[in-house]
């Protein structure tokens, strides 16, 4: 299966936190950075997820924010610090593109303004935020 999904993030299960009907799922990437998805009991018990389970954290490119300085007062559980290596422009859009380390890249779909007001370059220093709600989970 192919999918449009820009950020298709491999990971290792580490954790999985059930409730009644959603579970937080943490997974290592292979960069060592942690990521956090929040999914329904359902959806881990049909694709078996459990510790050490190898899947792929996908999360669409309009959903990632980006943050320029210190991160601090936010719940947002995933937060990759990088570097822009690739910013495209368009009309109204910008695309961005973030090493975040161990071969892995993220990518943002922003606004040209938030781009600007950003100072965004590539090379600039960023945190790429995503809410562990917009984390989903595939597995092979």
């Amino acid at each position: 299966m192919s999918l449009s999904i820009r950020n298709q993030l491999p990971a290792t299960v580490v954790s999985v936190t059930p409730g009644e009907v959603m579970a937080t799922v943490q997974g290592r990437l292979p960069g060592g950075q942690m990521v956090t998805a929040a999914v329904t009991m359902s959806a881990v018990k049909e694709l078996g997820i459990g510790e050490g389970s190898e899947v792929t954290a996908l999360a669409k490119a309009t959903e990632v924010a980006l943050a320029t300085g210190e991160v601090s007062g936010l719940s947002i559980r995933n937060r990759f610090p990088g570097t822009v290596t690739r910013l495209t422009l368009g009309a109204a859009m910008a695309t961005v593109v973030i090493a975040i380390g161990g071969d892995q890249e993220i990518t943002a779909a922003i606004t040209q303004d938030a781009a600007a007001e950003l100072g965004l370059t590539e090379g600039s220093r960023v945190t790429a935020l995503i809410k562990s709600t917009e984390v989903s989970l595939a597995t092979a």
